[in-house]
């Protein structure tokens, strides 16, 4: 039999591959709509999830995207991006993620005339304040966005390296993947690079493991989000597994968008039995229903991963965080001593409770500036 869902929500955790517009609570659309006068679909909260896909299978990137428009219309104020950012860190507390990286595009949120500055810095204000209140740590990725255009997309690269060293630790390429290369963006990414900041792309997701390759040697990621097509290039994949290059897997958004069949179907086992570094991540909470915990309850459950596996799992999250080395080290320390119960017996988590993430001593010595 499975373990519950309980025991692995007492795990620590990371969320590396979260979208802030695709994870608000239900509750919070509702009333900032209100507040803003935006008109929704609907204003009842079951047909409101309906339009939302919460869940639901839509068969394609592209339909699942669609939902993005009824967030991103309540998301175009600084108070909104404040509490979308807060409640997101405060969700994510709640069930023991340790450590999260939120990723948006700023550019998607100046429908009112907010300056960028000032949707960076209140989403950071945000993730600072459930810091202070929750302990989670937190950090920004600044997306570019493949269907809009490699003008924007540098804007926003210009974006991150003005807010490395200040919250943000990545720049990323989101976006419908289909017809819309990479390499389009390639002078974002030069200035990336030339500024030495990390960068993660959307990729083999709604195309090949071609769309991998480019980002991998054209734009120079460091991480790949999803990455569902890779297996379909055996030499790529033992590419990716000797250079420890980290695939940011979402399991149920995957099956959600058509991007694998079924959970049962979904690579990340032969991924991760090859030797790949694969961490477990959200996507969007709202849009696909879920959390980190239910994510690596899934990969149990339905996929057979054994508890050393989902140690090894979590910890690959800690690894492969957008973080200096002595942190990550300070953190992989810490988690792996309290894996140790759960491997050894994951039964004892079913008593007794977590320890708390306000509880636990940041990864940051007392030295550093807490960060966003």
């Amino acid at each position: 039999m499975p373990l519950p869902l309980s025991v692995f929500e007492k795990l620590p955790k990371t969320d590396l591959h979260v979208h802030l517009d695709g994870s608000l609570r239900l509750k919070t659309i509702l009333e900032l709509a209100e507040e803003q006068g935006v008109k929704l679909p609907t204003e009842d909260p079951a047909e409101l999830a309906d339009a939302l896909v919460c869940g639901k299978h839509v068969g394609s990137l592209e339909a699942y995207l669609e939902a993005f428009k009824i967030t991103l219309s309540v998301l175009q104020t600084r108070e909104a991006l404040f509490r979308a950012a807060y409640e997101l860190a405060e969700d994510a507390a709640r069930e023991n993620v340790r450590y999260m990286e939120v990723r948006y595009s700023p550019m998607l949120h100046r429908q009112r005339g907010l300056r960028l500055v000032a949707v960076v810095e209140s989403v950071l204000s945000g993730l600072r304040q459930a810091q202070e209140d929750h302990g989670i740590e937190s950090n920004v990725i600044i997306c570019g966005i493949r269907n809009i255009s490699p003008e924007l997309s540098l804007e926003m690269a210009r974006l991150a390296v003005a807010y490395k060293n200040r919250g943000v630790v990545a720049f990323d390429l989101a976006g419908a993947e289909y017809d819309h290369p990479a390499k389009h963006h390639r002078e974002a990414f030069q200035l990336i690079r030339k500024n030495n900041i990390n960068c993660t792309i959307h990729a083999g997701e709604a195309f090949g493991p071609e769309s991998i390759a480019q980002a991998l040697h054209v734009c120079g990621a460091h991480r790949i989000g999803h990455g569902c097509r890779l297996r379909e290039d055996g030499d790529l994949l033992h590419y990716i597994n000797d250079h420890r290059v980290p695939l940011e897997v979402c399991p149920s958004s995957n099956v959600q968008t058509g991007a694998v069949e079924s959970l049962e179907s979904h690579p990340l086992k032969l991924y991760h039995d090859l030797g790949v570094r694969v961490t477990i991540n959200t996507d969007n909470r709202l849009i696909t229903d879920t959390s980190v915990s239910r994510e690596l309850w899934l990969c149990h459950a339905k996929l057979g991963l054994e508890p050393d596996d989902i140690a090894r799992i979590v910890l690959n999250g800690f690894k492969s965080a957008f973080l200096p080395f002595h942190i990550r080290h300070t953190y992989l320390r810490r988690v792996s001593k309290e894996l140790e119960q759960f491997q050894e017996n994951p039964e004892s988590l079913l008593h007794g409770e977590a320890p708390r993430v306000s509880d636990l001593p940041s990864g940051r010595t007392q030295q550093e500036p807490r960060s966003a």
